[in-house]
């Protein structure tokens, strides 16, 4: 029945642009091992190449076997304090950092990161996601996070985390659409994982919160979401969050931001792929000539890979905080119950080379003024799977499945037929633009506006995955 629940809010509008992406179809592999040679020729001999193999004492970075990176798109008249931040990094290291590093600092960093000082969202900011583009994406999670609940028995007390929340967008129409359902409001205890504090205070007037001051000595004061009667908490970090009660975990466009490391292949294996300083001062890319920590994680993939996933790869992409966020789920929801979502684009399976930079919804170069531009790349879910079913014997992992199949089993089409009932002629061509952009894929084809702003679904380029305890059996819509 909650597949199908109709709520009656009024639509609300938002323009969004495509950012399709060029990654080519993965072809497969079977062994890598370590570089130290220039030469980007796939090795013919199957035998791995241990680290104790390796020179030691080897100082020259390797730089002829790398793609030629795009030009900058500008001269930056003088460096601004992320980008002296990030060159002071390698010249304390006398050496390059690796490209996880590079995007850790540009995003997060304390006093200059990307989504730290500021709103990036919308059609203002520098990309669009779901939630800013519909109201009904938010209330078909809430539908799924309330199915869920029912098939956990209907706890009286349960933790609902959503990770990287942006303004709050998807969290605010799931409480606006669950409000009626008062025994599922009345025992959720939302926490925000966010650790930028302007989005804080976004997410916190998204959801109508007020703060009630405790007399007590020690106790932090208690902000209470108006739109359902239902606490709120935030946390820099999921282990902040509090342990001993059944928890649903939302990540939505959450994944595609944790750094990754790229590898590429050389005549003798693979070298991480890391960014120095050139003579002139300016960022590029260079390879490790040693084994970096990170080469663990590639060996973890590589043999999670069916033996010739990617053999024909030149590049492959690993991100070791998707893997270790995913195993800290699993045990969470292993012991205390629950389930978590995940939502994000992506590929069931090992990812080349997919980093991207977004600058007011424009693809730029990734080195291009470090802390202007979003940068993300593509979620391997493969990878989230193992990494769930590794960690805990507890759970059971289901999906991917396109958004589209996702909302769809929902019930989003009744969704937009009820509000197609009762609303205007423009907000007619917003539900319509908006309920494609979310389940469509490519151009929709009854547009009729500037060609420019013609939508673009996003129904087969996302994909969703539920982590779910295994006594409260197979996830609605994942049957």
């Amino acid at each position: 029945m909650l597949r199908k629940l109709l709520f009656r809010q009024a639509p609300r509008a938002y323009r969004f642009l495509s950012t399709q992406s060029t990654l080519p179809l993965l072809s497969k592999c079977s062994v890598f091992s370590y570089c130290s040679s220039s030469r980007p020729e796939i090795p013919h001999s199957n035998s791995i190449e241990h680290l104790e193999d390796q020179p030691t004492n080897t100082i020259s970075i390797d730089r002829s076997g790398l793609y030629s990176p795009p030009e900058h798109s500008h001269e930056p008249s003088s460096d601004s304090e992320l980008v002296k931040h990030l060159k002071g990094i390698i010249k304390f290291r006398g050496g390059p950092i690796s490209v996880a590093e590079y995007m850790e600092e540009v995003l997060t960093n304390p006093k200059a990161g990307f989504y730290i000082n500021r709103d990036v969202f919308g059609a203002e900011g520098d990309f669009i996601t779901s939630p800013e583009v519909s109201q009904m994406f938010g209330e078909m999670v809430g539908v799924w996070a309330m199915c869920l609940w029912e098939q956990m028995g209907q706890p009286k007390r349960v933790n609902l985390v959503e990770l990287g929340p942006g303004r709050g967008t998807l969290m605010a129409d799931l409480l606006r659409g669950a409000s009626k359902f008062k025994n599922f409001t009345e025992s959720l205890h939302i926490h925000m994982v966010e650790c930028s504090p302007a989005l804080q205070k976004l997410q916190h007037q998204s959801l109508k919160c007020m703060d009630e001051e405790n007399t007590s000595e020690g106790v932090d004061k208690r902000s209470l979401s108006t739109l359902a009667g239902t606490p709120v908490s935030w946390h820099a970090t999921l282990e902040q969050v509090p342990f001993g009660l059944p928890t649903i975990i939302i990540a939505h466009e959450f994944y595609d931001a944790l750094p990754v490391h790229q590898f590429q292949r050389g005549s003798r294996g693979w070298c991480e792929k890391m960014i120095d300083v050139t003579e002139d001062s300016s960022f590029h890319f260079v390879l490790s000539p040693q084994p970096t920590p990170a080469t663990l994680y590639l060996m973890k993939r590589c043999k999670w890979a069916v033996p010739k996933e990617v053999e024909k790869l030149n590049q492959i992409e690993v991100c070791p905080k998707a893997m270790d966020l995913t195993s800290t789920l699993a045990k969470r929801i292993g012991v205390d119950g629950g389930g978590a979502l995940i939502i994000d684009y992506g590929l069931n399976g090992v990812v080349s080379d997919s980093l991207q930079a977004i600058r007011k919804h424009k693809f730029v170069n990734i080195l291009d003024d470090p802390g202007s531009a979003d940068l993300s790349a593509y979620v391997d879910f493969a990878s989230i799977k193992h990494s769930a079913e590794e960690a805990s014997d507890d759970v059971s992992v289901h999906g991917p499945i396109t958004q589209s199949e996702f909302l769809g089993s929902l019930g989003i089409n009744f969704r937009v037929e009820a509000l197609l009932q009762n609303c205007t002629d423009e907000q007619a061509e917003a539900l319509r633009t908006g309920y494609w952009r979310l389940v469509g894929d490519g151009e929709a084809p009854f547009w009729e506006g500037p060609e420019e702003q013609v939508p673009i679904g996003m129904g087969t380029r996302y994909m969703a995955m539920a982590i779910v305890n295994k006594k409260q059996g197979i996830p609605i819509p994942f049957q």
